[in-house]
């Protein structure tokens, strides 16, 4: 089954790290958030394949948006 990860606050996507198709383990890093001058990571919560990463560098995410789809 698919996992969803999604924002948890506004911020914006600093750093991408991973790519749709990469191979990720529970812990790794999938993209940095930068909000109120702090660098806040998203990571991955289960193994599994990145199947879609809906942000891009620069992008400003809301809370609750789409980051990315681990299956």
């Amino acid at each position: 089954m698919a996992e969803e990860i999604r924002a948890e606050m506004v911020a914006n996507v600093w750093k991408v790290v991973a790519a749709a198709g990469d191979t990720v383990s529970e812990g790794d890093t999938l993209v940095i958030l930068e909000s109120m001058k702090m660098e806040i990571p998203v990571i991955a919560e289960s193994d599994g394949v990145v199947q879609q990463l809906a942000v891009n560098e620069g992008d400003v995410v809301q809370d609750g948006d789409l980051i990315a789809v681990i299956g």
